[in-house]
């Protein structure tokens, strides 16, 4: 199948039953214990900077491991496998002095997607798609680094979509669906990414699906940069997300609130993929596949999602669960939103018809 196949069959798909997506990847990635060389391959035995943590250029220089993640999440039944270019902005890769290496990054992220997508499509003739994942950066445009400079900005908008522009060039070229723009803690920052994304789309005259992914960073139901879910939604219906969502940082316990404002208000799909709980004082994750399971399935039954994956924590057994949980009951149903004008500062503010 080719893209617009591909896409078809999916939205065929999801008109039927909870897409399931992928799980965690750097945390997965931690745990094959690589040293400084692996991420230094052959390409990069010379560089100047330490690259051991930069997950993402192992895309180019241990893509091994970077394969058998994806099929083993493709194995346990993801619908939808992203890419591992969560920092792979030229930004981000700037701690490690990879700049110029970020568009070559992303592409060959994609085509391993691809590559792994297409090998489970000839097995068994079921689509899967590749989501280019866009993560957050190291950088805010909402926020300063420095408490005592508020004004502070270490990144301008042009910049940040230049380099969101050139992360989404790599991807189309290497063969996504479409693009997530995850983790969003810094709405801002995201309409950088979409931006970047348009003019991608406008450089190459290939237009993907769009699906937002925003981040509650605590109970208190706020975006880092303040926003409650509403007024996070009113700020990005304009892009006609494929998908809108949330995953990182909660747990599904307290995700869950949050989730059900979402699907209340969002009149497309609504995806969710939480961490394996809050991180316990060892730094790790205690919600089991078992125990995420129940949480899913109780989500399903509520009518709340559209797809379902897992973030930080979760493994394919994980996602195996998930998959078992959502499998035989129906998607959530997109609801018809009266039209009206609907704007957002840190609170949303709806105004007469």
């Amino acid at each position: 199948m080719n893209r617009v196949e591909r896409l078809a069959a999916i939205e065929a798909e999801r008109a039927k039953r909870i897409l399931v997506l992928d799980g965690a990847w750097g945390v997965y990635l931690q745990g094959f214990e690589l040293g400084e060389a692996d991420y230094r391959g052959a390409r990069f035995a010379a560089h100047n900077r330490p690259l051991k943590g930069d997950h993402d250029v192992l895309c180019l220089t241990r893509p091994d491991c970077v394969t058998r993640i994806h099929e083993e999440y493709l194995a346990v039944g993801a619908d939808i496998t992203s890419t591992n270019t969560f920092s792979a902005t030229s930004i981000a890769q700037g701690d490690y002095a990879l700049e110029a290496a970020a568009r070559e990054i992303n592409e060959a992220g994609a085509r391993l997607a691809r590559e792994g997508c297409d090998k489970f499509e000839a097995m068994d003739g079921r689509p899967r798609l590749v989501a280019g994942a866009i993560g957050p950066t190291n950088k805010t445009l909402s926020l300063s680094p420095d408490v005592n400079d508020p004004a502070r900005r270490d990144a301008t908008f042009d910049g940040m979509a230049n380099a969101y522009k050139d992360q989404c060039l790599g991807l189309i070229a290497g063969g996504a669906d479409l693009l997530l723009i995850e983790t969003i803690f810094d709405t801002l920052t995201s309409k950088a990414a979409l931006w970047g994304a348009w003019e991608a789309f406008d450089a190459t005259g290939i237009e993907l699906p769009l699906w937002m992914s925003g981040t509650i960073t605590d109970r208190s139901g706020r975006t880092l940069s303040g926003q409650t879910v509403e007024a996070f939604w009113n700020s990005v219906r304009h892009a006609k997300p494929w998908a809108v969502g949330l995953n990182c940082a909660l747990g599904p316990t307290e995700m869950r609130p949050f989730l059900a404002e979402l699907a209340r208000i969002a009149d497309c799909p609504v995806s969710a993929y939480p961490n394996a709980g809050l991180p316990n004082a060892m730094g790790g994750y205690d919600e089991t596949p078992c125990s995420m399971e129940a949480h899913y399935a109780e989500w399903a039954r509520a009518g709340l999602v559209n797809i379902v994956g897992g973030c930080c924590g979760t493994t394919p057994e994980h996602i195996a669960h998930m998959k078992a949980a959502v499998d035989s009951v129906a998607p959530r149903v997109v609801p018809t939103i009266e039209r009206a004008l609907r704007l957002s500062g840190l609170e949303p503010f709806t105004a007469a018809a």
